[in-house]
């Protein structure tokens, strides 16, 4: 799906392939704070984004990519997991032959719509410069009266991989850090209910792949099931991995049980459906 221009690209060396760093709003980030401060680097953990960014890891040699994956870190929109829930994630999907984008995105500093304006403006650069990574192109159109040239180019993702995701933020299955993190201390009832995904499936949701832990005790599994079904009442497609154990925040890591063979099934559905050779 991705990125800008090459000539704006901050190469530097990788460890599986070389990566690229690309900004995401070269012309000025929307409702830009005037002193943002330092960005902040726990460990593997990123907060305080002020200027978002896509980083790209080219498919494995040998491989032909058609096909592009946004990543988007969790963190509940406090922080980013920006190496198990991006760099490994990107690494693995790089050696399927992926193009892989791993998102850096604005977060509770900044409230809602921030994030939702990265992910899209992440979704449009990719999308509209696939030839310069060997994808697949556009499929559907995009929105033509918009002053921004970029907001013409789709931004629906032709799939989706959700492992834990917060889905809704209405009791009693809400993950209560996200919804502060996104609507502040006193969201209203619409507002809540806009911004579960479980009450926004259509017939036109791309296909769906789900995975969830029976025993997460900071997302209910309850999040995957509400989507899933609300996939199925709709008619589209989508497949689900609820696994006993596995907690929350495990990513790729060894040592889950089964929960860490879900890497594996998710690669037969990116094969099922021709995302990859």
């Amino acid at each position: 799906m991705r990125k800008l221009l090459l000539t704006l690209f901050f190469l530097a060396a990788g460890a599986q392939a070389q990566t690229a760093v690309i900004p995401l709003w070269p012309e000025g980030v929307p409702n830009a704070k005037a002193n943002p401060g330092p960005e902040k680097i726990d460990g593997t953990f990123i907060s305080n984004v002020s200027q978002p960014s896509l980083t790209y890891y080219p498919a494995a040699a040998g491989h032909a990519a058609k096909t592009a994956v946004i990543i988007c870190p969790g963190g509940s929109y406090q922080f980013l997991a920006a190496d198990h829930e991006g760099r490994q994630y990107a690494q693995w999907l790089s050696s399927l032959g992926v193009a892989a984008f791993v998102l850096k995105y604005r977060l509770a500093d900044y409230g809602h719509p921030a994030p939702l304006q990265d992910v899209l403006r992440a979704l449009r650069t990719v999308r509209a410069h696939a030839a310069d990574y060997g994808v697949a192109p556009v499929r559907p159109a995009g929105s033509s009266n918009s002053v921004a040239a970029l907001d013409a180019v789709s931004a629906r993702p032709d799939f989706a991989l959700l492992v834990y995701p917060v889905i809704t933020l209405m009791p009693p299955f809400a993950h209560e850090g996200s919804r502060y993190a996104l609507l502040g201390a006193h969201p209203t009832p619409e507002q809540v209910k806009a911004m579960s995904v479980e009450t926004r499936v259509t017939a036109q949701t791309p296909p769906v792949f789900l995975v969830h832990a029976q025993d997460d005790g900071a997302v209910p599994v309850e999040n995957s099931i509400l989507f899933f079904q609300a996939l199925t009442r709709a008619k589209v497609p989508a497949e689900m991995h609820l696994f006993e154990r596995g907690g929350h925040g495990a990513g790729m890591g060894a040592g889950h049980g089964d929960f860490s063979l879900w890497p594996k099934r998710a690669e037969e559905w990116l094969r099922d459906h021709k995302l990859i050779q």
